[in-house]
């Protein structure tokens, strides 16, 4: 792919796990499995065309609401994805983990703190994991550090708040893509993608592939970004 048309930094929303399972007549757990290893192909290949930073919605704040068995089932794919890690000398991917960890257990919390560590001296794509992550928390944590840290509010702007959020550092993104044929962007990145693009697709997460990021990539670039401008 031409780089002057890749997006620099692409939010993925990962939906559709429990309705590909339902449609199979399995457990939703098994579409979060399926769903884990759709992850997988579709961060290598981010790393191989060049994106720059990769956003996966993982676990939103409301997700806790859902059957405590299938947040457990989650949050075990989750752990066994840290202990997996990756060939960090190999990939050179910098692993970032934005959202409100607290609530998450011990042994979690010490594993992303792990990786984290392990792979912040890494050059190449910067990898978001979004767990129990809400775009107006990120808001609204960002607007607490800046009180705790006593801002005056005549000098709060949007670059000292965009300082303060859990993607501080990062490009604003510029592509989002959310398979499953939903079309909301569930409380994802809503200050980072003020003037993101949107790809809705019609297929599920555990079915998405290569092809579909392709696809949405090269829909991303027919498009004319003016910035509100003309």
């Amino acid at each position: 792919m031409d780089e002057r048309i890749l997006p620099r930094h692409i939010g993925i929303i990962m939906d559709g796990n429990g309705r590909w399972a339902k449609k199979r007549l399995m457990p939703r757990t098994a579409g979060h499995v399926q769903g884990a290893k759709a992850f997988r192909k579709c961060m290598r290949h981010c790393i191989d065309i060049g994106i720059e930073c990769v956003t996966f919605y993982a676990f939103s704040t409301e997700n806790w609401k859902r059957p405590k068995e299938e947040v457990n089932a989650i949050m075990k794919l989750f752990s066994d994805y840290l202990d997996e890690g990756l060939d960090t000398e190999k990939d050179d991917v910098v692993m970032r983990f934005i959202g409100d960890m607290e609530p998450l257990d011990d042994s979690l919390k010490k594993k992303i703190a792990k990786l984290t560590s392990d792979t912040a001296g890494n050059h190449g794509m910067v990898c978001n994991i979004a767990v129990n992550y809400g775009g107006r928390d990120d808001i609204l944590h960002a607007v607490k550090q800046l009180i705790k840290d006593g801002a005056d509010p005549d000098s709060i702007t949007e670059d000292s708040i965009g300082e303060k959020l859990y993607t501080a550092g990062l490009p604003d993104v510029d592509l989002i893509i959310r398979p499953s044929g939903e079309q909301r962007i569930s409380n994802f990145l809503i200050w980072q993608a003020a003037y993101a693009e949107y790809v809705f697709m019609d297929v599920l997460w555990p079915d998405f592939n290569e092809k579909h990021l392709d696809s949405a990539i090269e829909e991303f670039s027919r498009r004319n970004r003016r910035f509100g401008g003309v």
